[in-house]
């Protein structure tokens, strides 16, 4: 071996080598990372630097420079770049079907090898919406730690859309959402439906909407003016979007009171008497009983279906295919909220999501 060199290696038929000092000797060829191919593969998926820099945590610069390296290692550009807009070129989609099984690989053997490690708990790293999280993981983990004792849960309360976000950041492995308001964006994560909740109208206990057919001619002119003030979400989803629609429907001469980001937040506005609220079941639990201070009315149309995202090859773990079936277990036992029948007006509004939701 020279004197001045440290490793040498062969690569592709080519020689790479280094010196003492770290510097690449004459010839030598740049190895891919796996961080490059995390930063490659987030990229791949978010279609802009800026939305993957969020997704991994890193400043904008950075990930450019380590995507720079990465096409300078692999001799060919991997996408081609607009003002607006990344798109994979042929390599970059030979690369990416690559990248996904390399990573998928290495999470696999990652989180498989704590259980061969004295000391290290075991860690799922769960995003989700708080309505779900809150109903659904207690009694999971309840249900599961007696086999998995060292288990820990790192939770984070989010939309979907940054639950999506984390996903392909691979900054959490798990992420707990409504079906429709993800749609065709987590095509890349397998579904497991884990429960469903139907929607409600949630309003200030006491309004009197048994029977109401019109509310213009039948309610009060202080209870009409209350079911025409509306609080809804600012989610930025298709749903959202339906769910604007149906108030459309229902209550033509609504007008917003409030655009919240949190169906808690929502709900307290409805108990306080200022409107009046479309929302998920679960969402008005408290404990085991409903939330005081406020009826619920059920709406047309199909209910909630929570799914859990993940990477396919996680289902092949022992941890996650028995934290998912717990999943399952609690949504199949959770007591819904008391619901009073739809008034005829409600019919109107038709489905909240379509019958062929995702």
């Amino acid at each position: 071996m020279n004197s001045d060199t440290a490793w040498r290696t062969t690569i592709g038929g080519e020689t790479a080598g280094r010196a003492k000092n770290g510097r690449a000797l004459p010839g030598a060829r740049r190895e891919m990372t796996l961080h490059q191919l995390r930063i490659f593969w987030a990229v791949a998926h978010a279609e802009t630097l800026t939305k993957a820099a969020k997704q991994l945590g890193l400043t904008q610069p950075s990930l450019s420079q380590q995507l720079s390296k990465l096409e300078a290692t692999v001799g060919t550009a991997l996408f081609e770049r607009t003002p607006i807009q990344m798109t994979l070129t042929e390599a970059g989609k030979f690369l990416l079907r690559k990248a996904e099984f390399i990573l998928l690989n290495i999470d696999e053997a990652e989180v498989g090898l704590r259980a061969f490690s004295r000391g290290v708990r075991s860690i799922i790293k769960i995003a989700g919406i708080n309505s779900v999280l809150r109903v659904l993981l207690p009694p999971a983990l309840k249900e599961i730690l007696p086999r998995f004792p060292g288990l820990e849960l790192d939770i984070h309360e989010v939309a979907p859309s940054e639950a999506l976000e984390l996903l392909y950041g691979r900054r959490v492995n798990v992420g707990l959402v409504a079906a429709d308001s993800v749609a065709q964006a987590g095509v890349g994560f397998h579904q497991t439906p884990v429960a469903e909740d139907p929607y409600v109208l949630a309003v200030p206990a006491g309004l009197p909407l048994k029977g109401v057919r019109d509310p213009d001619s039948e309610l009060a002119p202080g209870d009409r003016a209350v079911l025409n003030s509306c609080i809804q979400f600012s989610f930025g989803t298709q749903h959202a979007r339906r769910v604007e629609e149906w108030y459309g429907r229902v209550l033509p001469r609504h007008r917003l009171v409030a655009a919240c980001r949190n169906y808690e937040v929502a709900l307290g506005m409805v108990q306080a008497g200022l409107g009046v609220c479309l929302v998920p079941a679960f969402t008005a639990l408290s404990g085991s009983s409903t939330v005081s201070g406020v009826d619920l009315y059920r709406a047309s149309g199909a209910n909630r279906r929570i799914v859990a995202l993940l990477p396919s090859q996680y289902e092949r773990l022992e941890l996650y295919g028995e934290f998912l079936s717990a999943l399952r277990n609690a949504g199949s036992e959770v007591c819904l909220p008391e619901i009073i029948d739809a008034p005829p007006f409600l019919d109107r509004g038709g489905a909240v999501t379509p019958a062929d939701q995702p």
